[in-house]
């Protein structure tokens, strides 16, 4: 066989050289794809072409240094849903196209300053639920091209909003921190962020005090129709008491309210009040609040809606003057925490207390049981009564205490008194008979009425010095 050729050995090292695709990924001309394999470790190998690639829904741990040396056309690359706890530096190193980075729902407890090193075309970050308790105020320095941040489904307390002001980050249009455990927010550092970053910056459903500089930046951004406020209205909500995150009002929805309102805590260590009701009775709850001088009183249901004096539209919920909330009947969707505020002159909050309202069904106690037996027992006796009136009425034949006469035919009295009786054989052709399987009913021709059977029975009139019977006779009685 003759050796080959220079050009075929070229070909030959060049394939040999040129990675190939991992077993466990689908690749095709720059789509690389790895997601759900059970993957605990990057592949080792990886086409230098790809421009996506997608790590997601594996067991990822860690990730190595400068892993993606050998992907310098990467542009999106996603590790989603997988158990990365940390970031070791240079971990995108030579990833310098790279825009989309999907980091959520790993086990990232902080966000370091040395994460993110030279990314610098990045334009979106996703780092939702993963349990952050940490943003580090240098986390995104040097991310210029930066444009959407979303941080929401995490556990911060604080953010350094500080770390985005200016024009570092020019092209940043939306900073997504709702349903965190923001307990309060720097209102003077958000509103010197820029006008671009207040329109996306979403900072809903997060446990913060009910504060009046909070609610006039709120209502702020509503009046200028600002995306953030405007597309999550029902979910900015503040808690009205320290002592749980249950009393939210949502304070966008309600602005009477808040107008003129200014902070005031409740005093620690305030004890909350239970109160239970039965279906369909009336419930009285009491506004435990000691304050000198309190003009109004304001509750907040279990919805988070305010329930002001006099009370609701159909007064099925009442507030009085010493701020009782009275509740005419109760009904299953009245559970639940009631907030009690109480308000000065200029709706200032001064105090507010918990209770916490459970409804309940009535039970079969021994006294309902006794009652509703004896209400059965009753209806049984009076359908036994009635059956016996139908039935076992006797049969009064007597006319003003007299013997009826003899030649008369017998009165019927009752149901009970109808004798089966054949038609006596003098009767003429003129009379009719209608004739059925057991009994025959004859049309009366002097005003009395003859019933007859297959078997004829003649009922006959004995008078007797003593009583008058009536007999059945299987042969007709003779005068």
């Amino acid at each position: 066989m003759p050796p080959p050729g220079p050009l075929l050995l070229l070909l030959q090292l060049c394939a040999a050289a040129a990675p190939r695709c991992p077993r466990a990924c689908i690749c095709t001309s720059d789509l690389l794809s790895c997601a759900q394999r059970g993957l605990q470790q990057v592949p080792a190998a990886l086409p230098p072409t790809a421009t996506a690639l997608d790590l997601s829904h594996n067991a990822l741990v860690q990730l190595h240094r400068r892993w993606l040396a050998a992907l310098p056309r990467l542009q999106a690359l996603r590790l989603s849903h997988n158990l990365i706890a940390a970031l070791p530096p240079q971990a995108f190193h030579n990833a310098t196209a790279l825009t989309h980075l999907d980091l959520s729902s790993n086990c990232l407890r902080a966000v370091e300053p040395h994460y993110f090193e030279g990314l610098l075309r990045l334009e979106e970050l996703l780092l939702y639920n993963n349990g952050l308790l940490r943003v580090d105020e240098r986390a995104f320095v040097g991310l210029r091209s930066l444009r959407k941040v979303y941080l929401s489904w995490n556990n911060l307390t604080r953010f350094p909003f500080r770390a985005v002001q200016g024009l570092t980050h020019p092209h940043l249009s939306t900073l997504d921190l709702s349903t965190n455990h923001l307990s309060s927010i720097p209102v003077e550092e958000v509103a010197a962020l820029p006008a671009s970053i207040r329109n996306g910056l979403y900072l809903h459903n997060n446990p913060v005090r009910c504060d009046c500089s909070l609610y006039q930046m709120f209502w702020q951004w509503q009046e200028r129709q600002l995306s953030s406020v405007q597309d999550f209205l029902e979910e900015h909500t503040c808690v009205a008491s320290d002592t749980r995150a249950r009393s939210l009002v949502r304070f966008l929805q309600y602005k009477k309210i808040f107008e003129n309102c200014s902070q005031s805590r409740a005093p620690p260590g305030t004890p909350e009040t239970h109160a239970t009701a039965l279906v369909g009775d009336p419930l009285l709850i009491n506004c435990n609040v000691s304050t000198p001088a309190t003009p109004a009183y304001l509750w907040v249901s279990p919805r988070h809606e305010p329930i002001m004096p006099p009370g609701n539209s159909n007064r099925t919920v009442e507030v009085y003057r010493n701020g009782s909330l009275k509740i005419s009947a109760a009904e299953p969707w009245h559970a639940g925490v009631y907030v009690c505020m109480a308000l000065g002159k200029h709706h200032q909050l001064h105090k507010t207390h918990e209770v916490n309202v459970t409804i309940r069904y009535p039970t079969l106690d021994g006294e309902s049981f006794s009652t509703g037996l004896t209400t059965l027992l009753g209806c049984v006796v009076s359908l036994v009564l009635v059956l016996m009136y139908l039935y076992l009425t006797p049969c009064h034949c007597f006319q003003g205490g007299k013997r009826a006469a003899a030649p008369s035919p017998p009165q019927e009295c009752s149901a009970q008194s109808s004798i089966l009786s054949t038609p006596p054989a003098t009767d003429g052709p003129s009379r009719k008979i209608s004739s059925s399987r057991h009994v025959a009913f004859l049309e009366p021709t002097s005003g009395t009425i003859g019933l007859a059977a297959k078997n004829p029975k003649l009922l006959q009139i004995k008078s007797d010095s003593d009583s008058v019977s009536s007999v059945f006779s299987d042969t007709p009685v003779r005068p």
